[in-house]
Protein backbone atom coordinates (compact mmCIF):
# COMPACT_ATOMS: atom_id res chain seq x y z
CA UNK A 1 0.00 0.00 0.00
CA UNK A 2 1.24 3.48 -0.69
CA UNK A 3 1.39 6.15 2.02
CA UNK A 4 -1.90 7.71 0.93
CA UNK A 5 -3.75 4.39 1.30
CA UNK A 6 -2.12 3.73 4.69
CA UNK A 7 -3.10 7.22 5.85
CA UNK A 8 -6.68 6.50 4.74
CA UNK A 9 -6.81 3.24 6.76
CA UNK A 10 -5.35 5.00 9.82
CA UNK A 11 -7.95 7.78 9.49
CA UNK A 12 -10.75 5.18 9.33
CA UNK A 13 -9.43 3.55 12.51
CA UNK A 14 -9.32 6.91 14.28
CA UNK A 15 -12.78 7.93 12.99
CA UNK A 16 -14.44 4.63 13.90
CA UNK A 17 -12.65 3.79 17.17
CA UNK A 18 -11.37 7.14 18.46
CA UNK A 19 -7.64 6.39 18.32
CA UNK A 20 -5.10 4.60 16.18
CA UNK A 21 -2.14 2.70 17.64
CA UNK A 22 1.33 3.25 16.18
CA UNK A 23 1.23 0.10 13.97
CA UNK A 24 4.72 0.43 12.52
CA UNK A 25 4.33 -2.29 9.89
CA UNK A 26 4.42 -2.76 6.16
CA UNK A 27 0.86 -2.69 4.83
CA UNK A 28 -0.50 -4.87 2.04
CA UNK A 29 -3.91 -4.75 0.41
CA UNK A 30 -5.48 -7.41 -1.79
CA UNK A 31 -8.82 -6.21 -3.17
CA UNK A 32 -10.65 -5.24 0.06
CA UNK A 33 -8.49 -7.15 2.57
CA UNK A 34 -5.77 -5.36 4.55
CA UNK A 35 -2.74 -7.18 5.94
CA UNK A 36 0.18 -6.02 8.08
CA UNK A 37 3.72 -7.39 7.85
CA UNK A 38 6.74 -7.05 10.07
CA UNK A 39 9.19 -4.52 8.65
CA UNK A 40 11.97 -7.13 8.76
CA UNK A 41 10.41 -8.76 5.68
CA UNK A 42 12.25 -6.10 3.67
CA UNK A 43 15.57 -7.68 4.66
CA UNK A 44 14.69 -11.14 3.29
CA UNK A 45 15.53 -12.22 -0.22
CA UNK A 46 12.16 -13.70 -1.19
CA UNK A 47 12.95 -14.36 -4.86
CA UNK A 48 13.62 -18.07 -4.26
CA UNK A 49 10.89 -18.60 -1.66
CA UNK A 50 7.48 -20.05 -2.37
CA UNK A 51 5.16 -17.74 -0.51
CA UNK A 52 1.44 -18.47 -0.45
CA UNK A 53 0.42 -15.44 1.59
CA UNK A 54 2.03 -12.67 3.57
CA UNK A 55 1.21 -10.95 6.80
CA UNK A 56 -1.47 -10.89 9.40
CA UNK A 57 -5.05 -10.30 8.28
CA UNK A 58 -5.93 -6.95 9.87
CA UNK A 59 -9.34 -6.15 8.42
CA UNK A 60 -11.54 -5.52 5.41
CA UNK A 61 -12.40 -2.21 3.74
CA UNK A 62 -16.11 -2.25 3.03
CA UNK A 63 -18.39 0.64 2.01
CA UNK A 64 -16.02 3.30 3.34
CA UNK A 65 -15.51 1.56 6.69
CA UNK A 66 -12.98 -0.84 8.18
CA UNK A 67 -14.17 -4.14 9.65
CA UNK A 68 -11.38 -5.33 11.92
CA UNK A 69 -10.38 -8.98 12.11
CA UNK A 70 -10.05 -10.63 15.52
CA UNK A 71 -6.33 -9.85 15.45
CA UNK A 72 -6.98 -6.31 14.24
CA UNK A 73 -9.34 -5.75 17.16
CA UNK A 74 -6.64 -6.98 19.54
CA UNK A 75 -4.23 -4.36 18.16
CA UNK A 76 -6.69 -1.45 18.05
CA UNK A 77 -8.87 -2.33 21.06
CA UNK A 78 -6.47 -1.31 23.86
CA UNK A 79 -6.25 2.28 22.55
CA UNK A 80 -9.83 2.61 21.25
CA UNK A 81 -11.94 5.27 22.96
CA UNK A 82 -15.26 4.66 21.21
CA UNK A 83 -17.33 1.88 19.64
CA UNK A 84 -16.02 -0.73 22.07
CA UNK A 85 -18.72 -3.00 23.47
CA UNK A 86 -17.91 -4.77 26.75
CA UNK A 87 -20.05 -7.92 26.90
CA UNK A 88 -21.44 -9.52 30.04
CA UNK A 89 -20.55 -13.16 30.75
CA UNK A 90 -23.86 -14.37 29.30
CA UNK A 91 -23.58 -12.20 26.19
CA UNK A 92 -19.99 -13.33 25.70
CA UNK A 93 -20.94 -17.00 25.84
CA UNK A 94 -23.54 -16.40 23.12
CA UNK A 95 -21.00 -14.42 21.09
CA UNK A 96 -18.45 -17.25 21.21
CA UNK A 97 -21.07 -19.59 19.79
CA UNK A 98 -21.64 -17.25 16.84
CA UNK A 99 -25.04 -15.93 17.88
CA UNK A 100 -26.33 -12.40 17.24
CA UNK A 101 -27.22 -10.35 20.33
CA UNK A 102 -30.15 -8.07 21.07
CA UNK A 103 -28.96 -4.52 21.86
CA UNK A 104 -30.49 -1.19 22.62
CA UNK A 105 -29.91 1.47 20.01
CA UNK A 106 -30.43 1.86 16.31
CA UNK A 107 -26.92 2.94 15.32
CA UNK A 108 -25.36 1.40 12.24
CA UNK A 109 -21.69 0.89 13.07
CA UNK A 110 -18.87 -1.57 13.57
CA UNK A 111 -17.97 -2.18 17.21
CA UNK A 112 -15.00 -3.90 18.82
CA UNK A 113 -16.10 -6.78 21.05
CA UNK A 114 -14.52 -6.85 24.49
CA UNK A 115 -14.92 -9.18 27.46
CA UNK A 116 -13.00 -8.38 30.64
CA UNK A 117 -9.59 -7.25 29.32
CA UNK A 118 -9.61 -9.20 26.06
CA UNK A 119 -10.77 -8.30 22.53
CA UNK A 120 -12.62 -10.78 20.31
CA UNK A 121 -13.18 -9.19 16.94
CA UNK A 122 -15.68 -6.90 15.38
CA UNK A 123 -19.46 -6.93 15.21
CA UNK A 124 -22.01 -4.86 13.35
CA UNK A 125 -24.54 -2.98 15.46
CA UNK A 126 -27.68 -2.34 13.43
CA UNK A 127 -31.39 -1.97 14.21
CA UNK A 128 -31.21 -3.12 17.83
CA UNK A 129 -28.99 -6.12 17.10
CA UNK A 130 -25.33 -6.93 17.26
CA UNK A 131 -24.50 -9.10 14.25
CA UNK A 132 -21.80 -11.67 14.89
CA UNK A 133 -19.23 -11.43 12.09
CA UNK A 134 -16.86 -14.12 13.39
CA UNK A 135 -16.23 -16.67 10.62
CA UNK A 136 -17.91 -20.03 11.27
CA UNK A 137 -14.61 -21.87 11.44
CA UNK A 138 -13.47 -19.62 14.32
CA UNK A 139 -16.59 -20.02 16.45
CA UNK A 140 -16.76 -22.29 19.48
CA UNK A 141 -19.38 -25.00 19.11
CA UNK A 142 -19.54 -26.29 22.69
CA UNK A 143 -18.21 -24.77 25.88
CA UNK A 144 -17.20 -27.25 28.54
CA UNK A 145 -19.11 -26.80 31.82
CA UNK A 146 -15.84 -25.90 33.51
CA UNK A 147 -15.21 -23.00 31.09
CA UNK A 148 -18.75 -21.68 30.81
CA UNK A 149 -18.93 -21.27 34.60
CA UNK A 150 -15.66 -19.37 34.69
CA UNK A 151 -16.80 -16.69 32.22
Amino acid sequence: MNSKEIKHVRSLIKKQFGACPELDYNWLKTSERVFILNREIEQLDTRRMRINSQGLYFGRLTHGELKLSIEGSQLVGPVATKNVLDLSDEQFEHWLRGLDLELLGEENRFVIIKHNDDFFGCGRQIKGKLLNLVPKERRIKVLSPRHSNSL
